[in-house]
């Protein structure tokens, strides 16, 4: 498992990222994560339809609850055949409680916190946190992964306008 030192930042701070670097153009990763009733979800499962990535350090900060009502509102006006998940490593009790709480019901919230496999497989693992770089990975409708975003400041938004033309391009 490789480690990329200096990959990110947390408010000027640099942060050390651990797992793989996956490849664009190559099928993206498959891995089961666990949905907000403890049930596994995997990643191939939305194969058939266009899935946009969103991995956030937890949804209990302001910049992960901005950026995950963003997507879900973006989310009516892409359509049925796209689908938004957001991946943290809270526990799955806690984001069912904040998708409640802040009235978000397009994006699906799946939790990382057991093994950290998509934190690994994906390479958005912050050493010594266990928690996620914030990151943006849009996969075919294939499960190829076809775009993929590793904010550099933690504490800021992503470009959303890549993100949005990027996945109405594979519409």
């Amino acid at each position: 498992m490789g480690e990329r030192p200096n990959a990110v930042t947390l408010r000027g701070d640099p942060l050390t990222l651990v797992g793989s670097d996956p490849a664009l153009g190559e099928p993206a990763p498959d891995v089961t994560l666990i949905d907000n009733d403890l049930a596994p979800f995997a990643l191939s499962s939305v194969t058939g339809k266009v899935c946009v990535v969103s991995a956030v350090p937890s949804l209990d900060t302001p910049t992960c609850d901005m950026e995950t009502r963003r997507f879900n509102t973006e989310a009516a006006a892409l359509g049925d055949d796209v689908v938004i998940l957001t991946v943290s490593t809270d526990l799955p009790f806690a984001q069912k409680r904040w998708c409640g709480a802040a009235g978000v019901d397009r994006v699906v919230t799946l939790s990382d916190h057991r093994e950290g496999a998509f934190g690994e497989a994906y390479g958005v693992m912050i050493k010594g946190l266990r928690l996620l770089a914030r990151a943006i990975f849009v996969i075919d409708r294939d499960g190829i992964l076809r775009y993929k975003q590793i904010v550099p400041e933690i504490a800021q938004e992503p470009d959303y306008e890549e993100i949005l033309d990027t996945v109405r391009n594979l519409l």
